[in-house]
């Protein structure tokens, strides 16, 4: 006898949304159950692409899902996640997790003691790129990351630090393995009426330094980020999937060193299908994911704080 499929919906399908919807049409162990969107034209079309029923409003999925993909503007990730977790209903949300900090720990706390899986859409997280670090990274000192974009109505319903730095806030936090001890920040609106670019600079209590850049004016896109440490300096290309490390060879007693380059043979993946398929293993298996709930309130911790600092420089 077969197992029985995952039945799985999708709560928003506008550009992010279609994606999580193609993913789970194509893993045999799901049933894509239902798509949602409060915009009939949008739900009715990905209904009809991957072969599943389109609905308009998200609670018309209760009783009919077991797990679920939250792809709806930030500001209603909290009421949205909360109606789904108190129906038992295991939860990805898409990145930042809320907009409050009080929100994100009620949906936490709600998680927890309904024994609901809540994973957080960290995408890098999942990037070749980041999990070929594993056994790499040892106690970095300075953090450069710079994730630049061309400009996108999507997104600027929030300020860059939340639409794109956070998702090198989560990868730092988790590779520094420490309490943050001084934020500051500079960023400006350009075109939207949120900030549109942002450099923070992150000071940890081990000593470590992070100077962060987002920016979604750019004319091309970069995503890298630079680790340095005791024994050697990584440089990782997040849309190339390529990690390049630097280091003094072991064997140079006596002998002035000649810096040794070795570019890491990375197999290249979709990092999408990674967070989802993590997703529902964590479903099945009923274990933690590996981007928890409070993985996305610490980001958003950082963030807002970012922002607070941000905001002091900004005219008034």
């Amino acid at each position: 006898m077969k197992p029985e499929k995952i039945k799985v919906g999708v709560v928003g399908v506008g550009y992010l949304g279609k994606f999580h919807a193609e993913k789970y049409s194509n893993i045999p162990e799901v049933e894509l159950t239902g798509v949602v969107d409060i915009d009939k034209k949008a739900a009715d079309e990905t209904a009809l692409r991957f072969n599943t029923k389109p609905f308009y409003n998200y609670k018309n999925l209760f009783g009919k899902i077991d797990a679920v993909s939250i792809v709806v503007p930030t500001h209603i990730h909290y009421p949205v996640a909360k109606a789904f977790i108190e129906k038992g209903i295991d939860c990805l949300i898409e990145k930042p997790i809320t907009t409050t900090i009080e929100e994100a720990s009620d949906l936490v706390s709600e998680a927890e003691k309904r024994g609901v899986i809540l994973q957080v859409g960290h995408l890098e997280r999942f990037n070749p790129a980041i999990t070929a670090l594993s056994g790499i990274i040892d106690n970095p000192m300075f953090i450069e990351s710079d994730r630049l974009a061309p400009f996108d109505m999507r997104g600027t319903d929030v300020c860059v630090v939340l639409d794109l730095m956070i998702h090198d806030i989560d990868i730092i936090l988790n590779l520094v393995k420490a309490d943050i001890r001084r934020v500051d920040s500079v960023g400006i609106p350009v075109i939207s009426k949120e900030v549109d670019i942002a450099n923070a600079r992150i000071e940890f209590s081990n000593g470590c330094v992070a100077n962060v850049t987002a920016s979604r004016i750019s004319r091309e896109k970069l995503r890298k980020m630079r680790l340095f440490q005791h024994n050697g300096y990584i440089s990782i290309d997040f849309i190339q999937q390529k990690i390049t490390i630097l280091k003094k060879p072991t064997d140079t007693e006596g002998v002035f060193p000649k810096i040794g380059e070795n570019n890491l043979d990375i197999e290249k993946g979709d990092s999408l299908l990674a967070e989802i398929k993590a997703f529902i293993h964590s479903v099945a298996a009923r274990t933690e994911p590996p981007v928890t709930g409070k993985d996305g309130k610490r980001a958003l911790e950082v963030a807002l704080r970012i922002k607070e600092s941000l905001n002091a420089t900004l005219p008034h």
